[in-house]
């Protein structure tokens, strides 16, 4: 009875952690009934192979597509050609090949730029809406601060700086600005091919090449039962991307997952997943985003970028090789994780 207990603390730990990073997919306007089919994907993968890390909404994706993209079809569309590229990817077992080509350095550096461009998306939320955003930093913050040593920081996080930031939205805004989500239906997504789409695709690709390895890794080091393989989760992000893209979803990618902490880490994941997909299947995170202003999960981006990401993965990238994760982590920032992993490459054949 006391595992079964705990399976459910960390299924609902971990379903908290990722509906208010559903709530940031849909400020990027993508619909939340079609990404039910990403979580759903998950589930049987998980179900098939056995493993212990499953997928969900994250925050770095969801930014980095949202900014990438001009609106819906180009996110998508770039979505959708990253997950087949890393469909492949995964299929052909290249994962940690390229990651052993390009050095860790480079893998490190490229996600610090990432956790750059959060902290960006997070400033530019706070001046569109000083009050909410900036009530929704402070609370994060704080709430950091007194709870960094906890497993569950990112999710007390998450939840309080959203919760004082609607607080404060309710009594301080007058004009509100809730989020709002067209065609929140199956509907197949009309794909737009630019430059801009391709470039953006590629960026895809890196950043969740990094994210896999990372991820994956630090949530299969949690588990003490069940499989784990960077590979079989590659394919069933992929897939999960795909299915959901394809209808105007979001990106469901690798997290660090409290389930697989639980006595029964497959089925604790498995469960999660088919829990939050039936939430966005009834439409009943729009509903609660009718509430929630769209600056809210400002804090909690700014404080992942910061002390969750460059924090962590700067030094060391710098550490290996400073000159190649310093450029890899700054053309990162002002471009994307693609133009980053090449520049880093790039600067470690010239032997800086």
């Amino acid at each position: 009875m006391k595992a079964i207990l705990t399976d459910l603390l960390a299924i609902i730990g971990v379903v908290l952690n990722g509906l208010p990073q559903g709530l940031l997919a849909l400020t990027f306007g993508f619909a939340s009934v079609p990404t039910a089919l990403a979580f759903f994907v998950g589930a049987v993968g998980n179900t098939i192979t056995q493993s212990v890390a499953p997928i969900s909404f994250q925050a770095e994706t969801i930014t980095y597509a949202g900014t990438a993209g001009k609106d819906r079809s180009e996110r998508c569309t770039m979505i959708f050609i990253g997950g087949v590229i890393m469909a492949l990817i995964g299929a052909f077992g290249l994962l940690t090949k390229i990651v052993n080509f390009v050095g860790e350095d480079v893998a490190y550096g490229m996600m610090a730029g990432v956790g750059i461009i959060l902290v960006k998306a997070a400033i530019d939320m706070i001046k569109s809406d000083a009050i909410s955003g900036g009530v929704s930093l402070a609370a994060a913050l704080i709430t950091y601060y007194f709870t960094k040593d906890s497993a569950n920081t990112l999710v007390y996080t998450i939840v309080i700086s959203v919760v004082a930031s609607c607080i404060a939205n309710a009594f301080f805004n007058k004009e509100k600005s809730s989020i709002v989500v067209e065609d929140d239906k199956f509907v197949r997504q009309k794909f737009t091919i630019n430059a801009n789409v391709i470039l953006g695709a590629l960026g895809m690709v890196c950043l969740n090449i990094g994210s896999n390895i990372s991820f994956g890794g630090i949530t299969a080091g949690m588990a003490t039962g069940g499989n784990y393989n960077v590979d079989n989760l590659t394919v069933i992000s992929s897939l999960a991307d795909m299915f959901s893209s394809f209808f105007g979803g979001a990106p469901v990618e690798a997290i660090i997952s409290a389930t697989a902490n639980a006595p029964h880490a497959v089925w604790a994941g498995v469960i999660m997943m088919v829990v939050i997909g039936v939430i966005l299947l009834v439409k009943l995170l729009p509903k609660i985003g009718k509430f929630v202003p769209s600056s809210s999960i400002a804090g909690f981006l700014f404080v992942l970028g910061i002390f969750k990401t460059v924090v962590l993965d700067a030094p060391s990238a710098f550490a290996v090789n400073a000159a190649v994760g310093g450029t890899t982590m700054v053309v990162t920032a002002v471009t994307n994780p693609f133009l980053g992993m090449l520049a880093g490459v790039a600067a470690k054949l010239l032997g800086l």
